[in-house]
């Protein structure tokens, strides 16, 4: 059962071995005492040094290593081989190559331990490019020993801010109240109850391709009662590497159809015509077409998955 510990860091990762262990070190640099938390690797089949690194942080981490077989693309897979056997009462998600501020874990408790109920908390996260653009500018300005000197300086500046500021920029940072508040919930960093993932189902598996596996759960945990919460002392970096925005828009909207296809109700329906209807302007669609809200439209139709 969760709840020994404060919170279990998940981080699946597959042949970036230098990546995750940046991760590994900023996790090493967390204020949040190493008897209070733990660092849960799942690696989805790398064939590069991955697991002979993970096991250098033995020392310095409470740590597990889980390996399965490389079967494709299984990263929702990796996530629940994790979160199936977390100890910690929140689970806090992070992919590999995710630079955590040094109070990035105590942040993300404090959303939970002040809310009156469940809650999805989504951190900042700094440096996330679409398409690997500016990847060489990025790496410049970042000191992977320095995580928190790095993000003062980006704030600072004003310099490859959260792509999601056009999100906040439009709702505001309190957008828990938005008909489809789930779209922000990418889980390069974010977090819920552990107890709520697994009584959700915690990720579809059926993703097998990029993308739309974290929105999934996201949407999940909305129909479960969680309020979406921005905390931007949550605070991360992620470091470029190689992506095709092309390739993965391709692949999310397999995903999305599938989502559309499980769900059923006109909000969700809206994923598919992404190519045609701007993401961030999604909720406020929603609100100009006057679309039910899911648990309505469900309960209306006699449907309640």
């Amino acid at each position: 059962m969760a709840g020994s510990l404060k919170c279990s860091v998940v981080i699946p990762t597959y042949n970036r071995v230098e990546l995750l262990r940046h991760t590994l070190e900023s996790m090493v640099g967390q204020s949040l005492p190493k008897d209070q938390f733990e660092v849960l690797v799942v690696d989805d089949g790398s064939t590069d040094s991955t697991g002979e690194m993970v096991e250098t942080f033995r020392s310095r981490l409470n740590l597990r290593y889980f390996y399965q077989e490389d079967e494709g693309y299984r990263a929702a897979k990796a996530r629940n081989v994790a979160i199936a056997v977390a100890d910690g009462e929140v689970t806090v998600l992070i992919d590999s190559g995710v630079l955590a501020h040094s109070e990035c874990l105590r942040a993300h408790l404090d959303s939970h331990e002040k809310a009156e109920g469940p809650v999805a908390v989504v951190g900042y996260v700094y440096c996330f490019n679409l398409d690997n653009e500016d990847a060489a500018q990025i790496n410049q300005i970042i000191d992977f020993q320095d995580p928190d000197g790095t993000i003062a300086t980006l704030d600072e500046k004003g310099s490859w801010l959260d792509v999601r500021e056009i999100f906040y920029g439009m709702y505001g940072d309190d957008f828990g109240g938005l008909p489809a508040p789930w779209l922000n919930y990418w889980t390069c960093n974010v977090s819920a109850k552990t107890d709520q993932l697994r009584r959700i189902g915690m990720f579809d598996e059926e993703f097998k391709r990029w993308g739309g596996e974290d929105i999934d759960l996201g949407y999940r945990l909305h129909r479960d009662g969680a309020h979406f919460v921005l905390n931007r002392k949550a605070a991360a970096i992620h470091c470029p590497h190689e992506k095709s925005f092309d390739g993965n828009n391709e692949q999310a909207a397999s995903n999305y159809a599938y989502m559309a296809a499980k769900y059923r109700t006109p909000i969700v329906d809206l994923l598919p015509r992404i190519g045609e209807l701007n993401y961030w302007e999604l909720n406020n669609i929603i609100r100009e077409w006057n679309l039910p809200m899911c648990s309505d439209y469900l309960a209306a139709s006699g449907r309640e998955a």
